[in-house]
Formats: C-alpha cells, structure tokens, sequence
C-alpha cells in the first residue's frame, strides 16, 4: 500500500502491515482525536471494514477492531458516540470511489483469525504520565500506580475517611469506564484478588467507593479520562504477577510526599466539618489529622 486518505478530521496512511491515523488539529476537530494524535492500527488487530453512507453529502470508510485488541476501545466499551470513534473516517461524497477501492484493499489484508477475539493488546496504549481532574479528586498515573488525591470540596466522608489512595498496576484487574456523557460518570479501579486474603466489596456507588472518581460537568471529560482509563488498562493487562508477600514496600506516590502547608491545613479544617456534621468520629478525626501533619 504506502498510499494516503485524507479525510475530515484525520488522514489514514496505508502501510505494508499497519494503517496510521493521524489525526487533525483544530476547534471543529473531536477533543478526542486531538488527544490521541496519532496511532498505529496493524492489519492484524481490524475485524472488519464497512464504507457507508454518512450525513450531509459524506462518506464513511469505518475500520472495526477486534475485541481485546485496543485497550482504548475495550476501556471505552462501546459508549463512544459515531463522532468521537477514531476508527471512523468521514469523507467527502465525492471522494466514495477511493475510499471504496482503500477498504477493498485494507480488506484483502484482514489476518484469518479477524474475527476472533485478540489474546493481547495489538494497538498501543496512551503513553504515561497522564492525569485529569474529576469531580471529587485528581487521578495520576506514571505507568506503573495509579494515585487519587481527593478534593475537599467533591469527595464523600467515606473517601475522606480512607485517604489518599495509590495502587499499584499488579494490585489490579482492570478498570471500568463509564462515559461522562451519561448521568453517573465515574472511573473505576478494579482490585485483583491475591487468592491469599479475599479483598472486601467494592461499594456499588463510585461515590462511596476510595478505588474509584466519579466525573461532574467539566471534571473527568472524555478525551482526559478515557486515554487515562485506557492507559491504565493496558499497563494491567502487560503487567505481571503481583508482588511478593515479603516483597519491599513500593515507594509513596511522589505528589504525595510532601504536601502544601496550606492544603493540609484546609483539609484538616474539611475535616472538622465532617466531625461537626456526625459524618467523622473524634478518633477518626485525630487519626486523620495526624496522618496529614505528618505529610508536612
């Protein structure tokens, strides 16, 4: 192949063994894809490919992945609206000829096993560190653990009550993403069950629950927290087995080291609301307290 498609809001080379999609900047361009710039889609991670008519005199030639093939499609499960699926590109009507000759030959060279699903990733997940805002803390992730830093002002008494959290990629499963177009967003760590202890329930609202964020309007927005969801994700399903029982304790998160004198100073006072409001005991209080006095 070696030959080049451009469409609306991204440009689809054809190489010998892969398709790259490159995707356009600009106000009218999906967050999304601006996000994502660019990815390397092999031949052997497509199921299938379909060109069919789009809206308002277009096109649209459509690649589809196998299942288990790309962390970012298994994260978002199927929530993406049309606009926002990178594997979509819409072209001008007239442009139907090439882009029907393009999918016949990116058919030709479909693996016999296209219908199957994957037994690994096969597309690259977003890099790491990545990072975004939810409603009620910040999510970081280096590659290697996932922190949440609750906020004052969002989080719930039960996460404030647990604290900080930071998990390392081999203490999970796998993550569960539900979009912030919909009523209830949220993120979601699922923990791995050792086989040795047996982890308690995680609680079914994300809310309550210390291993999840949940989304708001303007916090957690799509093309911040699904890269997110997705790199996670495909760290977990590379990672190995979990650590050793006697195995060293891993190293604090680094935002989580030191801490602004000031923001202590305003979680303490948050606090002593929720102690005010019944929500804290005393002795929950005083531990807390010295928890975060100690992060000075």
């Amino acid at each position: 192949m070696g030959d080049v498609l451009a469409g609306i809001h991204a440009t689809w080379e054809f190489e010998s063994d892969s398709v790259v999609i490159r995707f356009e900047r600009g106000i009218r361009t999906p967050k999304l894809f601006q996000a994502l710039g660019e990815r390397r889609i092999p031949h052997e991670a497509l199921a299938s490919v379909t060109l069919t008519p789009g809206k308002r005199g277009t096109v649209v030639l459509h690649a589809t992945p196998r299942p288990g093939a790309d962390p970012l499609m298994e994260a978002a499960a199927g929530q993406l609206r049309d606009g926002s699926d990178p594997y979509r590109l819409v072209l001008p009507a007239e442009r139907e000829t090439l882009a029907e000759y393009y999918g016949d030959e990116l058919r030709a060279v479909l693996a016999p096993e296209a219908k199957l699903p994957a037994e690994k990733f096969l597309v690259a997940a977003p890099q790491a560190p990545v990072h975004f805002k939810a409603y009620d803390g910040k999510a970081s992730f280096d590659g290697t653990r996932v922190s949440f830093r609750w906020f004052w002002t969002g989080a719930s008494s039960a996460k404030w009550k647990a604290g900080d959290q930071s998990f390392h990629v081999q203490e999970l499963n796998g993550v569960e993403w539900r979009s912030p177009d919909v009523f209830d967003g949220y993120l979601r760590l699922l923990r791995r069950d050792s086989g040795l202890t047996t982890l308690p329930p995680q609680p079914a609202q994300a809310d309550q629950d210390p291993a999840a964020v949940v989304f708001g309007l303007g916090y957690g927005p799509v093309h911040e927290s699904l890269p997110f969801a997705a790199a996670v994700l495909g760290a977990v399903r590379t990672g190995s087995a979990p650590p050793p029982l006697d195995a060293a304790p891993a190293e604090p998160a680094p935002d989580a080291a030191r801490r602004d004198p000031a923001d202590i100073a305003e979680r303490i006072r948050h606090l002593g609301d929720l102690r005010e409001a019944g929500l804290v005991t005393d002795e929950e209080f005083t531990a807390k307290k010295a928890e975060l006095l100690a992060e000075l």
